[in-house]
């Protein structure tokens, strides 16, 4: 026998729990299957970065758009994420390294954006006293930020229950077949609803594979590490335009270093291992901009699963292939900060009203074959 809903979201990451606890509040029966345990991959393991700066083109009106649904998370969700509005710091060390940064700014207020702005030496060391010399200047976004990523899936996760969300843990889709309502498939059931919302992360590709939707993504394990605690240091999440590193200071004291450097792919076990070599590259990256941190030890690293896509932009779209199926993944290591907005679009798609922020770039036949291209042209 087949379970009902009004809706069901297949993946339990931030797309996911965000999407189904507005479309509880909203008076809709949901069903949110996850194939593993909730916040299991990207979403628990990302930086946690809140993030404006440096963003594509494209997705600049949705990290903008987030920062407040971000400022007011813990009262909607009743929760504290560890949100702090520390702002993000991408620094030059070079002479080229600020020229490009020049040119992103300029090409950014081009498109009528303000919150970035180049900043020189003295300037820079007012913000972070700590940095190197011969740091040159950097581009900064005063109002980003970071929150927790484990601390919000835990507070999505209260909040879906006590919305009334069905959450099972361990229910891995397997097929799903067009209709009114769609079926959903799984490896212990099948269930039904007139919406299905895709948030699978990396593996949302195939999810639509299953309605014959093409999107090239690549599993890629994005490593993290975090050291023992130090002596307050640095405010800001910083960045290099010289090499990968995200870095910022929690309030115990802990240095959490990324960056974008990748692990080991397990896609048998669905799992993603760090490099040891590239843990110490990393830090070394740290360690030019903080000499301090050479010093630092290493407590603990890991590797979360992220969706890579081929354009690097995520897939936020209806399907073209089978009406009330809904898209959202493919984040290529983007997504934490676009969570709460994307939730938010995804619930326009389903109701038909105009969505809040653009996402005509995020469409899922833009990666359609070539053949059907020319079809369509």
């Amino acid at each position: 026998m087949r379970e009902g809903a009004d809706l069901i979201v297949i993946g339990g990451g931030l797309m996911g729990l965000w999407t189904a606890v507005l479309a509880a509040r909203d008076g809709r029966r949901v069903r949110l299957l996850e194939a593993e345990t909730i916040g299991r991959h990207a979403s628990s393991a990302s930086a946690g970065g809140v993030r404006s700066l440096n963003r594509h083109p494209a997705e600049i009106p949705l990290a903008r758009a987030a920062l407040p649904l971000w400022r007011e998370a813990a009262r909607d969700l009743g929760a504290d994420v560890g949100y702090v509005a520390s702002g993000q710091i991408r620094v030059a060390e070079d002479e080229a390294g600020l020229a490009r940064l020049e040119d992103r700014a300029a090409a950014t207020r081009a498109l009528g954006y303000t919150h970035e702005e180049i900043v020189g030496a003295n300037a820079l060391f007012a913000l972070e006293p700590a940095l190197a010399p011969h740091c040159l200047g950097a581009l900064v976004v005063r109002d980003d930020g970071f929150a927790d990523p484990l601390r919000t899936i835990h507070a999505l996760s209260r909040a879906a229950h006590a919305a009334g969300v069905i959450v099972e843990e361990g229910r891995r889709v397997i097929g799903l077949a067009a209709g009114s309502p769609l079926i959903v498939v799984t490896e212990s059931g099948e269930f039904t609803a007139p919406l299905v919302v895709n948030a699978a992360g990396a593996w949302g590709n195939a999810i639509a594979a299953l309605v014959g939707e093409t999107v090239p993504v690549t599993p890629t394990a994005l490593q993290m590490s975090v050291t023992e605690p130090v002596a307050p240091f640095v405010a800001a999440v910083l960045g290099t335009e010289s090499g990968m590193l995200s870095l910022k200071q929690s309030a115990a004291g802990h240095v959490v270093i990324g960056g974008g450097f990748a692990g080991h792919v397990d896609a048998a076990h669905r799992i993603g291992r760090p490099r040891p070599t590239l843990v110490s590259e990393n830090l070394a990256n740290a360690a030019r901009l903080f000499p301090h941190l050479d010093a630092a030890r290493i407590v603990r690293t890991w590797a979360g699963l992220e969706g890579i896509t081929r354009d690097g932009l995520p897939v936020i779209s209806p399907s073209r292939k089978v009406s009330g199926l809904i898209h959202a993944f493919g984040f290529s290591a983007h997504g934490f900060a676009l969570s709460p907005l994307v939730a938010r679009l995804v619930m326009e798609i389903a109701d038909a009203r105009p969505p809040s922020a653009p996402i005509t770039p995020f469409g899922v036949d833009r990666f359609q074959p070539a053949s059907e291209e020319r079809r369509y042209a």
